[in-house]
């Protein structure tokens, strides 16, 4: 089985990340890093234990300090991960090679393994700097994908527009899904 470590920065939309982590489990080995932000925004945003509501998942938790953890080191075998949602300061970070914290040390190592490594951004409108530090990580092979919702899919509702989220993001990751209608070609 693959393993993926999602990574929930400090942004907003810890639901996304959550509902991720609840379909990717079904199919890969998962390994979460939570920022002390995180925690904030979940309670702040949903008023919601994220730590808590992960663990009840049986999934194993890193802290962002555990720089020690195996998570970050190239010989752990992690395929991909993904940080969802991505704050502006995260994103800074990694493309700076800032290291400083669990996320961007895991970040570092699947730049430096050239491994599968997906952003999803939340900010609105995005600064002249986030989208430089983007196309710089772009251009390293780095997958921006910010949460931008595609009106095909028919979804009315928050979750069914969560789930075109979800499923394109497990898409680019080569992960099966059936969470959104695809677009057709009409005959």
């Amino acid at each position: 089985m693959k393993k993926i470590v999602l990574a929930i920065s400090g942004a907003s939309a810890t639901s996304l990340a959550l509902k991720f982590l609840q379909e990717s489990k079904k199919t890969l080995e998962c390994y979460v890093i939570l920022s002390e932000s995180s925690k904030i925004v979940a309670q702040k945003e949903r008023g919601e234990d994220l730590e808590g509501r992960i663990e009840s998942m049986g999934i194993k938790v890193y802290q962002e300090s555990e720089i020690w953890a195996g998570v970050a080191s190239g010989s752990f075998g992690v395929s991909a991960m993904a940080i969802i949602p991505t704050s502006m300061n995260t994103l800074a970070k990694i493309a700076y090679g800032m290291g400083d914290d669990l996320i961007t040390r895991c970040a570092s190592v699947m730049l430096k393994e050239r491994k599968t490594l997906l952003l999803a951004p939340r900010e609105m409108p995005y600064s002249p700097i986030a989208l430089e530090n983007m196309s710089k990580l772009a251009t390293l092979g780095v997958i921006i994908a910010p949460p931008i919702l595609g009106y095909y899919s028919g979804g009315e509702s928050l979750e069914e527009m969560e789930d075109f989220l979800v499923g394109k993001w497990l898409d680019v990751l080569g992960v099966e899904n059936t969470l959104y209608t695809r677009w057709r070609d009409e005959k």
